[in-house]
């Protein structure tokens, strides 16, 4: 009789498609044979699995097709079963595998498309939290505001693509009106943020991108202002900060390291 590190090990190996006949030798059957009630298990955890990635990767699945899109999420399943009890956290090596499927070379986007229903799902799941407001601001004199950096609400992410995932990620929306989406009418930069009952998105200017990329880094706000200087000549700080506050992109403001 095999350990239960042994057994438990046989068990999820017939679960991601792998037949083991050690394991079926040690199933009672009756009425039902061995093979077959284990099959029943593996047909489960197929079909909860690849339900679930359909939940969270809802865009991916309206342009490849559901059909499609089964296969590709079983074909997941059988090599990156879950390591934790939540289904709504499974599937963060979903994008990573698309990259490497043959079947979706034509669609170069795809992968992308991935990133962001899975930044939008981990958002969506975030804690709610506390933003950062303009009378949090006004308390701080001003010759302290550059030495101190802002710490990013969780759940925030930044998605950035060389095709349009903004205008891709709409038209494939359910109510979305017909019509085609130039892949080549440029990059996209994309902040991804906890909203009170979902999770969104907006899009960001290279400049915005560059100033928010150095706060997740946990740079300073004078650092941020010249990353985004960097990347954006014209980069105007006011009106930028001011729309992402407005956002609510900002969780709260942290003093400088001692």
């Amino acid at each position: 009789m095999p350990g239960l590190r042994d057994l438990q090990a046989a068990f999820a190996a017939h679960l991601s498609g792998v037949d083991r006949a050690d394991l079926v030798a040690l199933v009672a059957g009756d009425s039902i044979p061995a093979a077959a009630r284990l099959d029943v298990y593996r047909h489960h955890v197929l079909e909860s699995l690849t339900a679930a990635l359909a939940a969270t990767f809802s865009t991916v699945q309206a342009l490849v097709g559901q059909e499609f899109f089964r296969r590709l999420a079983r074909d997941f399943v059988r090599g990156c079963l879950p390591t934790q009890p939540v289904l709504a956290e499974y599937g963060a090596a979903f994008s990573a595998f698309i990259d490497g499927y043959a079947a979706v070379r034509n669609l170069p986007y795809l992968t992308d498309i991935a990133r962001l229903d899975w930044a939008l799902a981990v958002a969506c799941q975030a804690p709610l939290g506390r933003c950062l407001t303009v009378a949090d601001m006004s308390v701080v004199p001003a010759e302290r505001l550059p030495s101190m950096s802002i710490v990013m609400p969780q759940g925030t992410a930044l998605i950035g693509s060389p095709y349009p995932l903004d205008a891709i990620w709409q038209a494939s929306q359910p109510d979305a009106a017909e019509g085609t989406v130039d892949l080549n009418s440029g990059p996209c930069r994309l902040l991804v943020l906890r909203r009170r009952h979902d999770a969104a998105f907006t899009t960001l200017g290279a400049g915005e991108e560059a100033f928010l990329a150095s706060l997740i880094a946990e740079g300073t706000l004078e650092e941020a202002a010249a990353a985004a200087l960097g990347r954006e000549a014209g980069f105007d700080l006011s009106n930028s900060f001011a729309r992402l506050m407005a956002l609510e992109a900002f969780a709260a403001l942290r003093e400088p390291a001692p």
